[in-house]
């Protein structure tokens, strides 16, 4: 099938990429925030990074500011995801907030629907058992910046269904990408890795081994990533950092997941990296 127009929960950093994706292959964006100003500011990110997609990738379509918001809806009322052939979940990784946030969809979407949870490190089973179809929720955990990635890290659950898994491998391959699945235990694969790197990383600015641009440099010039850990940290918050070690320690009880202190204490400062302008480095924000 064609998905056509998609619920989006949440005009955080996630939300808005997978916004900007959706928008770059055609398909109807709705994103719903509780905040009406975060989602003003929303829009002017998602216009102004929505025009700048074809200076970073070739594929992706010139659209002019009146065609972005054709297909760009902002609600601060989740019930306009009612007629959404597919509900993608970025809500920030605190429990109450997402069953808050489930329990409501599970009242107001068709039954076929599915769900896709874009969490980093709360289990894909615990989320499904806040609705009465847990059979339709999988775990998508997208890469920043969404449109620019051609893999996603798909979840399956403890009652997720082949069909659903292939409902959601259909939706990937319109906005590009494929599925790497795997099973579900809390942060996966990609965030029991890089939350370890993220947060001995803090460790070592901490302990005054070293600081965070030769730590990065190490990670870019040695090994060949592309982003360093602390690089990679500002980028996806530290306060959503600090919550998903919370998740991962409670979860396994594993002393390997206790959160540096330095990264609350940044958090603690407003140090939250690039959204606030400074993290471990410094942005200029407009």
């Amino acid at each position: 099938m064609k998905f056509k127009r998609v619920g989006v929960i949440g005009a955080g950093t996630m939300g808005k990429g997978v916004a900007i994706d959706l928008i770059l292959h055609g398909i109807k964006a709705v994103l719903v925030d509780v905040d009406q100003e975060i989602l003003e500011q929303a829009k002017d990110d998602i216009i102004e990074k929505t025009r700048l997609a074809p200076l970073l990738q070739k594929s992706a379509p010139r659209l002019s500011k009146e065609e972005i918001l054709n297909y760009l809806t902002l609600t601060t009322n989740i019930e306009d995801v009612e007629d959404c052939d597919f509900i993608i979940e970025n809500v920030t990784e605190k429990w109450e907030i997402k069953k808050e946030v489930y329990q409501k969809l599970n009242q107001i979407c068709d039954q076929d629907v599915p769900f896709g949870a874009n969490t980093s490190c709360i289990s894909i089973t615990k989320i499904g058992s806040l609705l009465n179809r847990p059979d339709r929720v999988v775990g998508m955990h997208f890469m920043n910046p969404v449109f620019m990635k051609s893999v996603v890290e798909v979840i399956r659950g403890h009652h997720t269904t082949y069909d659903c898994i292939e409902l959601v491998s259909e939706f990937l391959s319109q906005l590009d990408k494929k599925a790497i699945v795997v099973n579900d235990f809390p942060g996966f694969v990609a965030n029991r890795l890089s939350h370890l790197f993220m947060n001995e990383a803090a460790w070592l600015i901490q302990d005054g081994v070293a600081t965070a641009k030769q730590v990065d440099a190490i990670f870019k010039e040695c090994y060949g990533h592309k982003m360093g850990p602390l690089e990679t940290a500002d980028l996806i918050g530290l306060d959503t950092v600090v919550d998903s070690l919370k998740v991962l320690y409670e979860n396994y009880q594993d002393s390997k997941f206790r959160c540096c202190p330095l990264l609350k204490k940044m958090v603690d400062a407003g140090l939250l990296g690039k959204k606030s302008g400074e993290g471990f480095f410094k942005y200029n924000n407009r």
